[in-house]
This record gives C-alpha cells, sequence and structure tokens, in this order.
C-alpha cells in the first residue's frame, strides 16, 4: 500500500528550477518536497549539461593553450600528451562535488528529497514509484522535469557512433573526425573540446547562420574565429540520413540540390532539445500544452491553466537555460508562498563558452529593426583593450544597442575574452533601464576587459 504525505508543495524535478524552487519555498515556510526520478540531484545541467561540458571546455583549452601559446609567454615545457582518463575523472568530480552540495542545500533547508518516478494523479495529488510507493497530496505543485534531446526520424541515436550530447561528454578516446548536426551552442561548445583535443571537426547547419538567434554581426564573427581554429562548416546543408557502419558514420547530406555522403568517426546530434513530459499524466490534471512544441502553458506567474500546479524551465515557453529556470522557481516559490515574484524576460543573458566567448542579453540589431525601434550602436574592439592586449587575446568587440531617443540600453552582445564574465554588467544595465551615458559615465579599473563596455557607450553617444 502507498504511504500518503501532505505537502504545502511539492516540486517534481530536482534540476536548478526545481532545487531553487523548492529551498526557497522551505526558506518561506512552505513544508516542501522535491521529487527527483534520478539518483543525484542537480538535473540536466549540473549531471550531463551546463557543468560537466565547462569542466570539459577549461581542460582542453589548458592543453590547447600548453601547445599553442605559452611559448610566446617565454613558458617553455615539452609536448603536451593527453590523459583522457584522468581529464573525465575531474569532470566527474566536479559534478559530484556540485550535485553533494546541492543535496546539503535542501538538507539545510528541511526540504524532504524523494526518488523516484514523479507521476500527477489529480490537481493535488503526486504518485511516486519505489519502495514503498508514495502519494503525496499537494496544495501546490510545481513542475520542473526539464528537457531531452531532440531527435531526428532519419537519424536514431544508437548511443555509440550516433550520439547525444550525454555521449560525447564521456568519449574515452578522441575521435580523428567528428561530425556535429546542428550549428547552436550545445554543438558548437562539445565541437570545441574535441577540436582542442586533435579531432577534425565538421558542423552540418541547414541555416545560413550558426547560433542563429544571436546578433548576426556577432554571429559571422564567431564563424570566421572558428574557422580560422579550424572547424570546417557545410551552412546551408540538409541532412537527410545516417547510418552506423562498423566503426564510422556515413551522413548523407543535401546542399544546393546536390547530394554528398560526409564519412565520420562518431556523429554528434545537438538539434535543440523539448520538454520532458512524457509519463507525467498532465491529462489526469487537466494541464494544456502546445502540441507542436511540448511547452506546457502558463500566465505571467507560472500557473499552469491549473491554479495551483505551475510549470517552469524547460518546461514553459522561452530559453532552455539554467538561470532563466531558477528564476522562475524562485519567482513561483514567492508567488505560491503569497509574495511577491516576476522574471524580466528581457533581461536573462545568453552565453556560448567557445574561444572566443560570446554572450548577449536583450535585442539584437536584427530585432531592434523589426520591431521599428529608433537605435543607435556603440562598438569597441578588443585589440584597443590593454587588458585583452596583455592576456594575448584580443579576438573580438562590445556591442552596445540603445534608444536613439531616450539612449536607454536595449542590447548588449559581447564576443571576446570573459564575455560569460563581462555581460553581468550589461545585463544589470537592462534590468535597471540604465543609459549608455550611465555606463560611459561609470569609472571602470584599468585596465580591465570591461573597459570595453564603457568604450562601447562612448562611442554610441558620439
Amino acid at each position: 500500500m502507498a504511504e500518503t504525505n501532505a505537502y504545502d508543495l511539492v516540486v517534481i524535478g530536482g534540476g536548478p528550477g526545481g532545487y531553487t524552487a523548492a529551498a526557497r519555498a522551505a526558506q518561506l515556510g512552505l513544508k516542501t518536497a522535491c521529487v527527483e526520478k534520478h539518483p543525484r540531484l542537480g538535473g540536466v545541467c549540473l549531471n550531463v549539461g551546463c557543468i560537466p561540458s565547462k569542466a570539459l571546455l577549461d581542460s582542453s583549452e589548458y592543453f590547447h593553450l600548453a601547445k599553442t601559446q605559452l611559448g610566446s609567454h617565454g613558458i617553455k615545457i615539452g609536448e603536451p600528451a593527453l590523459d583522457i582518463g584522468r581529464m573525465m575523472a575531474r569532470k566527474d568530480q566536479v559534478v559530484k562535488d556540485l550535485t553533494d552540495n546541492v543535496r546539503k542545500l535542501l538538507e539545510a533547508h528541511k526540504v524532504e528529497v524523494i526518488h523516484g518516478e514523479a507521476k500527477l494523479a489529480g490537481r493535488n495529488r503526486v504518485e511516486v514509484s519505489g519502495d514503498p510507493a508514495r502519494t503525496l497530496e499537494a496544495r501546490n505543485i510545481i513542475l520542473a522535469m526539464g528537457s531531452e534531446p531532440a531527435s531526428i526520424p532519419a537519424i536514431p541515436f544508437d548511443g555509440k557512433r550516433i550520439v547525444t550530447s550525454t555521449e560525447a561528454l564521456r568519449f574515452d578516446s578522441v575521435p580523428r573526425n567528428l561530425g556535429v548536426i546542428g550549428g547552436g551552442y550545445i554543438g558548437l561548445e562539445l565541437g570545441s573540446v574535441w577540436l582542442r583535443l586533435g579531432a577534425k571537426v565538421t558542423v552540418i547547419e541547414m541555416l545560413p547562420d550558426i547560433v542563429a538567434t544571436m546578433d548576426g554581426q556577432v554571429s559571422r564573427r564567431l564563424l570566421r574565429a572558428l574557422k580560422k581554429q579550424g572547424f570546417d562548416f557545410r551552412l546551408d546543408t540538409k541532412v537527410t540520413g545516417a547510418r552506423a557502419d562498423g566503426r564510422s558514420v556515413k551522413v548523407e547530406v543535401e546542399a544546393e540540390d546536390k547530394a554528398d555522403t560526409l564519412t565520420f568517426d562518431r556523429l554528434l546530434v545537438c538539434v535543440g532539445r523539448r520538454p520532458l513530459t512524457l509519463g507525467l499524466g498532465l491529462e489526469s490534471a487537466g494541464i494544456e500544452s502546445d502540441p507542436k512544441t511540448g511547452f506546457i502553458r502558463v500566465d505571467a506567474s507560472l500557473r499552469t491553466n491549473v491554479p495551483n500546479i505551475y510549470a517552469i524551465g524547460d518546461l514553459a515557453p522561452g530559453p532552455m537555460l539554467a538561470h532563466k529556470a531558477s528564476a522562475e522557481g524562485i519567482a513561483a516559490a514567492q508567488i505560491i508562498a503569497g509574495k511577491f515574484g516576476e522574471v524580466n524576460y528581457d533581461a536573462i543573458p545568453a552565453i556560448v563558452y567557445t574561444a572566443p566567448e560570446v554572450a548577449s542579453v536583450g535585442l539584437t540589431e536584427e530585432q531592434a529593426k523589426e520591431r521599428g525601434i529608433p537605435y543607435r550602436t556603440g562598438v569597441y574592439p578588443f585589440t584597443g583593450n590593454a587588458r585583452a592586449k596583455c592576456f594575448g587575446d584580443t579576438e573580438g568587440f562590445v556591442k552596445l544597442i540603445a534608444h536613439q531617443k531616450t539612449d536607454r540600453v536595449l542590447g548588449a552582445h559581447i564576443i571576446g575574452p570573459r564575455a560569460a564574465e563581462m555581460i553581468a554588467e550589461a545585463v544589470l544595465a537592462v534590468e535597471f533601464g540604465a543609459s549608455l551615458e550611465d555606463i560611459a559615465g561609470t569609472v571602470h579599473g584599468h585596465p580591465t576587459f570591461a573597459e570595453a563596455l564603457m568604450e562601447a557607450a562612448g562611442a554610441g553617444r558620439r
């Protein structure tokens, strides 16, 4: 017989959105449970996404720098050797440490963590598989199960030769020839890892640009930089099929009405992600979702059409980003506790951890044009930045977009060293409605990369 327990809030999913929501709800005095089907908390981000990929990006960058750039700094070493087993072990330890920290966080806030498959059984009930099975009575429910890699019907995954990003994070050897379907941030980041470690990497993208959602000027600069590093790009190219053949993968493509067959050791398919709602029992609670996208429909308060059930993160419309999920988790928890909560979707940064890094917030120049907004831009190259010169990396620029009449910052786009860290200042500017004059008139430390933001703001005001 299933054990029954009652809670103010049950959160289904222990990823960045779920565990953040659970911790905040508990802080606000709600009796809270967090249900996670996997043995470790942290969701996709900590276990098979953001964190392990960044650990490998950092390790592979050190390897690349040791091979190509230390000599220019007067540092002499022998030929670097790769120990991929140790690199993977370090990545796994980083993941373990951070997921352990999440568990400690929830335990410290008296959140009950329940492991098992969760399924809605009405509007106030959650059934959890396990031994024993449990039925949770909940005044409120937050759905935060995250997402899974999208697939291409003509290209079935086999987990060995044709893989998702999950398998690409644990290759036991460097592919000689890696194919990547999809020119978005996941494909470019994982492609960068294996390129630096010695693979030949070919990116196949059906659109004419990479990372199509970013500012066009930045996208073009990133494409140029990655080509210089050795990436091979097949843009405007459609994949019509793929099959694993022994130790290789044959990929059939079409471009300009011409067919071709490409051969790779491994094929990484990165064509986006889809909300993970299969088996959740949405129909039992009467929850509506978009049949085309799979997103659960929510209002400005993140409520579904069932008032006591909320959906956040990759289940709700918007960018599939861990920090967006966390912000929504906090907002939903505060609303449930009777407090104010909202997310400003105009001030959510997006980051691509390639080299150079790319980071952006707010409107692109193309979006400003489409909306008929009068605007002006300020651009400043890292070639003029003293810190970048000392660092030995002057690739890229800062681009700010502001309203022509009010001078208010509408968007910021950075490609270059430390872009992931620099974007925080621009996010704050958008959040507070700052102007170019505000940024240009703020004293920045010298020499710093962030001075490029100040210079770009000044350039936009001339």
